[in-house]
């Protein structure tokens, strides 16, 4: 296991240069002494960072380790003694149980494996649409801009029924919120308005339901509030980590040219290569959970009351788990990976995300055989690590005519 004792001072805010795929070393050398290592959280409060995968799959299957966002510290602000506030009603990714069942359950049946691959066909028109539009448009292209981003935006907002002339809006408050970069005025702000467009949305759907979830919701006994936090989650959730994913994954198949080689060649190959994707990239980095009780966890007593700080990305690039874990390989047998998480909080959007990526990685190259990046790969601008989900800003690509 190595040193039990190592200790991570501070949460890097930065990848190696070169590097843009692979986690930030700080957090490589920690997995190296083992699993688990001592974090003291700013304030001095005791804590730990969990980087091994056996380890993190354990604590995700818990019910001795809390969702709740009021019992969490802060990775990298001093918050002792501020009450922190519960999660708002219908947020159920900071809840545990009975709250956490209450809003997941209405959910669950409407985000099946089977009726998100019932969506396959208007994911593949939209992919379609976004390709039609950067071909008459011609190269260079933004594809984030112009094909990550827009294509889960779309599919989420259409499953919630969001007026299309409001997606625009909904996609860049989304993003101010997620992106690490706003500043706390602009960040309020960017919620509050958001906040706002969705209980006035919610009281659209009750007063004339449509084809869509919300409208679904609206006959169950949750409230306008509840239906308001399960809408901001599922819009956030749905929208901001697969449009990483689709950016990032083209980046770094770009980077990777024998492994696009091999997706092109055997297109069967994609349902392994999106699930190595997920694995590679892990765009969602981390979670936290807080111990209800004394817990032992890999050889050390987690006290009642103590954050732990859960490490997918070097989780889904623990040597014990996945062979020579640094190599992007889409012929590898990548399941058990955590970039969805584990347990009951498992993503309840996993297989939307499957089906959106599954559509739109051969359509891209497919369509676009010679794509290429625009500019060199260390000039391609990328999302900090204070950002919840990892990704690029943009992605400059070009091909030829």
């Amino acid at each position: 296991m190595g040193d039990p004792l190592h200790t991570v001072t501070t949460m890097p805010t930065s990848r190696r240069s070169g590097c843009p795929f692979d986690p930030p070393a700080e957090l490589l050398d920690a997995r190296r002494h083992g699993p688990i290592s001592r974090y003291p959280f700013p304030g001095g409060r005791p804590g730990w960072l969990v980087t091994g995968h056996e380890l993190i799959r354990s604590v995700l299957a818990d019910q001795r380790f809390s969702s709740r966002k009021e019992l969490m510290q802060h990775p990298t602000l001093d918050i002792t003694g501020m009450e922190i506030p519960a999660a708002p009603p219908g947020e159920f990714l900071l809840m545990d149980e009975p709250l956490h069942s209450r809003y997941r359950k209405p959910l669950a049946g409407r985000f099946t494996a089977r009726r998100m691959r019932q969506l396959t066909e208007r994911v593949e028109q939209i992919t379609a649409d976004r390709l039609d539009a950067m071909e008459q448009a011609g190269p260079p292209a933004d594809l984030a801009a112009g094909f990550a981003k827009p294509i889960p935006a779309i599919v989420i907002c259409e499953l919630l029924g969001v007026p299309y002339e409001d997606r625009d809006l909904f996609q860049q408050q989304i993003e101010t919120f997620l992106s690490g970069e706003a500043g706390d005025e602009e960040l309020y702000a960017a919620y509050t308005a958001t906040q706002e467009y969705l209980a006035g949305l919610v009281a659209a759907k009750r007063a004339k339901p449509t084809d869509d979830v919300l409208s679904e919701l609206t006959g169950t006994d949750l409230t306008d509030e509840e239906l308001k936090g399960m809408s901001l989650i599922l819009l956030s959730a749905g929208f901001d980590t697969t449009a990483n994913m689709l950016a990032l994954g083209t980046f770094a198949l770009l980077r990777n040219p024998e492994q696009l080689a091999a997706l092109r060649a055997e297109p069967a190959l994609i349902d392994g290569a999106v699930e190595e994707l997920l694995r590679y990239l892990s765009v969602v980095k981390t979670s936290m959970r807080t111990a209800l009780e004394d817990v032992e966890l890999g050889g050390q007593t987690i006290e009642a009351g103590t954050t732990v700080i859960l490490s997918y990305n070097t989780a889904n690039r623990d040597p014990e788990r996945f062979a020579d874990p640094h190599a992007l390989d889409l012929r590898r047998q990548a399941g058990g990976h955590l970039a969805f998480g584990h347990g009951v909080h498992l993503c309840l959007g996993a297989q939307l995300a499957r089906v959106e990526m599954r559509v739109a990685f051969p359509a891209l190259f497919d369509r676009f055989p010679t794509l290429r990046l625009a500019v060199p790969a260390d000039e391609v601008d990328l999302r900090s690590e204070t950002a919840d989900v990892y990704g690029v800003k943009s992605l400059p690509v070009t091909w030829d005519r």
